[in-house]
């Protein structure tokens, strides 16, 4: 809350000079919204979600506290802005193909199952989760926001495949129980570890050897309806690695 008096004025002049500052470098306030949540990121990262102040933030970011609640908001408005710009790399792709065989289907779930352990397995998402871990009884909105934003992006995704493939008849279920099973398999322990420390985060090779395993465990699981077999270069790609 910003009080009457010295304050108010302080505050207008900061605003006043940051705005010439954005104007003489050409920023516009997409940019400034950026450096905002950089900015935030890096304060929950260094000082935790509940000892950050906005001022810290505003700060990192080299814009006024008017600036930061008018392009962005509070705290938890930062937090949620985050973690929502991250979960939109887990979005299915707008072209994705129609899943009209089998092999299609191993294609996709290979490939979605690549980006998926690539983006979740960052260390800045890794941090974000261990954030969620240590604010939660403090501040229990981090975890509810990862799991109600972050890890919905990634279960959304793979529920629009698995109802695809089921409206095609590849696959019989339902999509919500496939996708969770399809998740299982394909990070077992990686997370737990990843979280405590004790892996490293797998290459990009051993990501994408994940994936295909994971696909044709799940794809042996669950036989094709109407007898269609799996992806014969998946298949050898699973038995060779």
């Amino acid at each position: 809350m910003v009080l009457y008096g010295t304050s108010v004025v302080k505050e207008s002049v900061m605003a006043t000079a940051s705005a010439s500052k954005r104007r003489q470098e050409g920023g516009d306030e997409t940019g400034v919204r950026e450096r905002i949540l950089e900015a935030a990121f890096a304060a929950f990262m260094k000082s935790g979600y509940t000892t950050a102040s906005t001022l810290e933030i505003a700060t990192r970011a080299h814009v006024s506290k008017r600036e930061l609640y008018a392009l962005v908001g509070n705290k938890q408005e930062m937090l949620i802005a985050c973690i929502s710009e991250r979960a939109k790399r887990l979005g299915v792709p707008a072209d994705l193909p129609v899943l009209r065989d089998r092999e299609t289907l191993a294609q996709v779930l290979a490939s979605f199952g690549t980006k998926f352990v690539r983006e979740v397995s960052d260390p800045a998402v890794i941090a974000v989760f261990r954030l969620a871990i240590a604010e939660v009884v403090q501040a229990p909105e981090v975890a509810r926001a990862l799991d109600s934003i972050g890890r919905e992006a990634g279960r959304a995704a793979l529920r629009k495949i698995m109802a695809g493939a089921k409206a095609s008849g590849l696959l019989t279920g339902g999509p919500a129980e496939l996708a969770a099973e399809f998740a299982g398999l394909l990070w077992r322990d990686l997370m737990v570890s990843l979280l405590l420390g004790v892996a490293k985060r797998p290459t990009p090779r051993e990501i994408a050897g994940r994936a295909r395993h994971a696909t044709a465990g799940f794809l042996q699981l669950h036989p094709s309806p109407n007898g269609q077999v799996g992806s014969t270069s998946t298949r050898r790609q699973s038995d060779g690695g």
